[in-house]
């Protein structure tokens, strides 16, 4: 028999993980652990066990945090952030070293440990997940000395609350508490209830690198202690992974309370295979896509998208390396999947797989059998599905493939993008060109070239859509523990005299949608009483004024964002100079409003300022550790509604829609209540530029009912809101509907250089993260 021969007959034998350090570790604890608060271990009066999803049986009791506990680390965190935050960037960095330096030294307790608890393979968390932990802590503690620099003017936010998922409980833990703690801030971090035991050891390397007490606290507990974190008064940043569902609560608990929110929800990722690609390159791409941690990865490649040509050749290869693939005992070296987290999970996944075989889907899976033992599930395929049928929609967070076909690279984006999701995809294709064009096209936060499931610290993570907002790594990471203090107003603008006009023409002041004057749809007009002690109408807007505007602005959207910068600046440049050649009529305007000439002037000024950005505001290309490059795309959101605030109205008006548009985003903005009449002015200036019809759209009326309207619509992607802070509160609870990007404030000093320029840019973009890898 040859070496070949003996190579393809071969079996594997168990080649099982000593699990003794780990379970020395857990006795050494009596198996019963307290929630770390301040530095210390703190007792609670109840308790839950955790479970080893391999076998079933119980690994360690933990705490229960209550209120009491989360009053505690609140009033720890809170009293350590101000010494920490005072500390130099480079006494940060020493600790996050420090700790990046004992993740290594201890990495062989912490992946069997993470195996233990979470039923993951060894091998995954031996190979990627501890090393990438250690990598985002030394990652960060370089950002840590250089944010000074880099970041100047920037605040850290201050107590972070941190609620992480169960399928990389030690690697989400990284992702949230080294950015926070490289900018000044502190936590209280929540591990998921199924999956905590390495964070408690986490806790005691703080410990052993002398990290001040309170800089980070872990607590301990069910969904129950995650509400009671959300809800504290003392906590200004929210950052949590997880449901999309959970994503929406989450997002209504903190509607008006001012704290800043970041959401990593779910995914129905696409995995898109041309018929020239690499097929055995794509096939084990695709193993590991959606085997992955048996498939319970927010990105996973869970929908197969693969042209027509290929299609069944392809399939046939899966199913023949499906069979190959091999289920059990995690803690096994040899194993490619490990077991379901909790028996709630298995059952999920059993019934969504039933559900897609009962809705035509055509089922396969391997010949053998999972152990008894344990949670586990085999990889299974669902070929001949529909792209509306449930099992293509719903998140299964499981090894599940779902299978379909397409013939165009036209009809691939658009099945990928066939979902309220948009967290990543895979591209595979030999013809680059092709690859790089639809990478541009998915709806997602990163896409992955040839290449499926790669992550560094240098390159960020996030969704677009419904799979959440706000980035986690990167730079583009750091922003989400950062503010930036705007400056605000001290005292009440200079009103300028205007005679009135004692035989006036009655004037009809319309909205403006589509590029055109529009007739309110309601026929009612607001009566204003004006400094000069006039009056006028205008339009009072309502529904479906809204609507109207709103699919103005979705029928827009396709052409401006794929404009080039350039086009953009010079449109912005034109609207400066009609501006200027319209001053007369704007200054009577906000004379009449209670402004003047210093604000016009302001106002074409900000003009130019977003006509420079507009093809300045670029991506970059990230230093990751793998082969290749990864670049990222600052990409427009979609609709972008704006409430204008009541004060300076045309200043502050051209200050929020400005960015948006210069980003390739198209509006529906609600100028200000009280004194619209610059605004309204605006339209005659607005039809003589050449900005494309329904790029711009503006309703006036109320603030209390067409904001309303808007944020509730399904087809506006984000709202900014510079009203009332109540009002803010209420749009930022409708916003939850389809999880619109929120982004409020109030009392805003608008002459200030601190209300223009890159800090709105972030805000009116979302970055994608593209990952080239080029070689053998």
């Amino acid at each position: 028999m040859s070496v070949k021969e003996i190579f393809k007959s071969m079996e594997y034998g168990p080649a099982p993980e000593a699990s003794d350090l780990a379970e020395k570790w857990l006795e050494e604890h009596s198996r019963d652990f307290a929630c770390y608060i301040g530095g210390k271990w703190v007792r609670t009066e109840t308790g839950f066990e955790t479970l080893n999803p391999g076998t079933g049986k119980p690994l360690a009791k933990v705490a229960q945090a209550t209120k009491k506990e989360v009053d505690l680390a609140v009033e720890a965190a809170t009293a350590a952030q101000k010494k920490w935050a005072r500390l130099t960037g480079f006494q940060r960095a020493k600790y996050l070293y420090a700790i990046a330096r004992q993740v290594q030294k201890h990495s062989r307790l912490f992946a069997v440990l993470e195996t233990l608890d979470n039923g993951k393979p060894i091998r995954e968390t031996r190979d990627i997940d501890i090393p990438l932990v250690a990598r985002h802590f030394y990652y960060h503690a370089g950002w840590a000395k250089i944010a000074e620099q880099e970041l100047a003017g920037y605040e850290p936010v201050g107590v972070c609350g941190q609620i992480i998922p169960w399928n990389f409980p030690l690697l989400m833990l990284s992702w949230k508490i080294a950015p926070a703690l490289a900018m000044g801030n502190t936590v209280i971090l929540k591990p998921a209830e199924f999956t905590p035991l390495t964070a408690l050891l986490f806790a005691e390397i703080c410990t052993r690198v002398g990290l001040p007490a309170g800089v980070v606290n872990i607590l301990t507990g069910d969904g129950e202690t995650g509400k009671l974190i959300v809800d504290h008064p003392g906590i200004q940043k929210i950052a949590f992974t997880g449901s999309t569902e959970v994503g929406r609560i989450l997002r209504k608990a903190t509607a008006g309370t001012g704290k800043k929110l970041s959401l990593e929800l779910g995914g129905k990722s696409p995995f898109i295979i041309f018929q020239d690609a690499d097929l055995d390159s794509a096939v084990e791409g695709l193993v590991d896509a959606i085997w992955f941690n048996q498939g319970q990865v927010c990105c996973a490649g869970s929908r197969l998208l693969v042209q027509e040509g290929i299609a069944e050749k392809a399939l046939a290869k899966i199913r023949e390396r499906m069979e190959k693939l091999r289920v059990g005992n995690p803690l096994d070296k040899a194993i490619d999947i490990g077991a379901i987290i909790a028996p709630v999970q298995l059952e999920r996944i059993t019934e969504l797989v039933k559900q897609g075989k009962e809705e035509g889907a055509d089922l396969f899976q391997p010949s053998w059998s999972c152990p008894t033992e344990g949670w586990f599930y085999p990889p299974t395929l669902l070929s001949n599905v529909s792209p509306a049928s449930t099992v293509a929609q719903i998140e299964i967070f499981g090894p599940v493939l779902v299978a379909m076909t397409f013939r165009t690279p036209k009809e691939a984006v658009d099945l990928a993008n066939n979902t309220v999701y948009g967290l990543a995809a895979s591209v595979w294709s030999e013809n680059l060109n092709l690859a790089l064009d639809v990478a541009s096209q998915i709806k997602a936060g990163t896409v992955w070239v040839n290449s499926t499931n790669l992550f560094d610290a240098a390159s960020g993570f996030g969704g677009y859509r419904e799979s959440g907002y706000g980035r986690e790594g990167g730079k583009e990471g750091l922003y989400e523990y950062l503010k930036l203090p705007f400056a605000h107003r001290t005292a009440t603008a200079k009103t300028s005299k205007v005679e009135a006009n004692e035989d006036p023409i009655d004037k009809t002041h319309k909205q403006y949608i589509a590029g055109k004057q529009a007739r309110p749809d309601g026929g009612y007009s607001l009566t204003l009483h004006l400094l000069d002690k006039t009056t006028e109408e205008v339009a009072r807007g309502n529904r479906k004024d809204v609507r109207n505007a709103v699919e103005a602005a979705q029928a827009a959207f396709t052409n401006w964002s794929k404009t080039n910068g350039h086009l953009r600046a010079q449109i912005h440049y034109y609207l400066a100079e009609n501006l200027q050649d319209e001053s007369a009529s704007l200054e009577k305007a906000l004379a009449r409003s209670g402004s003047g000439k210093q604000e016009l002037e302001q106002a074409i000024e900000r003009v130019f300022t977003y006509a420079a950005w507009a093809d300045k505001f670029d991506g970059q290309v990230h230093s990751t550790a793998q082969k290749g490059f990864t670049y990222t795309m600052n990409e427009p959101i979609g609709v972008v509604g704006i409430v204008a605030p009541n004060e300076a109205p045309l200043l502050s008006f051209l200050s929020l829609v400005l960015p948006a548009i210069a980003s390739g985003n198209t509006v529906v903005a609600i100028p200000s209540e009280s004194a619209p009449l610059p605004i309204v002015e605006l339209y005659r200036i607005l039809e003589m530029s050449d900005l494309p019809a329904g790029v711009l759209n503006i309703v006036t009326g109320l603030h209390a009912e067409v904001q309303t309207y808007l944020a509730e619509h399904d087809g506006v992607d984000a709202i900014w809101h510079f009203g009332d802070p109540a009002a803010q509160a209420r749009a930022e609870m409708l916003s939850a509907g389809n999880l619109k990007q929120t982004w409020t404030g109030h009392s805003i000093d608008w002459a200030s250089n601190k209300s223009e320029g890159t800090h709105f840019l972030r805000h009116a973009t979302q970055v994608k993260n593209v990952w080239v890898p080029y070689g053998e």
